[in-house]
């Protein structure tokens, strides 16, 4: 086999165990690396833009900031394991396939492009309804799964 069929053969069998592993959540995932990717990079021309300097520090801290985005998501994903551990021992017909971190993931997805779009205004580019659209589309997601908590 050719080396570069041997790396097509890997690509697609890492891609295959990807989706096959995650269902639902692959999608949202990609798109949270996509955009983590495009924030960070607006994020540092912004900061040139607006005459920042850009310190290791100050990276450090963007970068716990990302990292702690994908603990959310795992917690919300153990949710969803112990919600489905939990049905189906009980003998409760629910399947909610992974709608925790579902909702983890766009969400934080939705901050993600409006970090993008701050971004971009910042650098001098502006799309005025953009930003409304984004930050309308969270605040209905949010109040879509909002929980009401118990007053006492």
């Amino acid at each position: 086999m050719k080396r570069m069929d041997k790396v097509k053969v890997f690509v697609s069998a890492v891609c295959s165990a990807f989706f096959s592993f995650f269902g639902l959540l692959a999608i949202p995932i990609l798109l949270l690396v996509g955009c983590n990717l495009i924030d960070w990079g607006t994020g540092l021309m912004a900061a040139y833009c607006r005459g920042e300097k850009v310190t290791s520090e100050k990276s450090l801290g963007g970068i716990a900031k990302k990292i702690v985005m994908y603990i959310l998501v795992f917690v919300g994903f153990v949710i969803d394991m112990l919600i489905a551990y939990v049905t189906k021992n009980m003998s409760i017909a629910l399947n909610l396939p992974n709608i925790v971190a579902c909702i983890i993931c766009v969400w934080l997805v939705l901050n993600e492009l409006i970090s993008i779009t701050e971004n971009c205004e910042d650098i001098g580019v502006s799309i005025p309804f953009l930003s409304p659209i984004v930050k309308l589309i969270k605040g209905k997601i949010e109040e879509t799964v909002k929980i009401e908590s118990e007053e006492k």
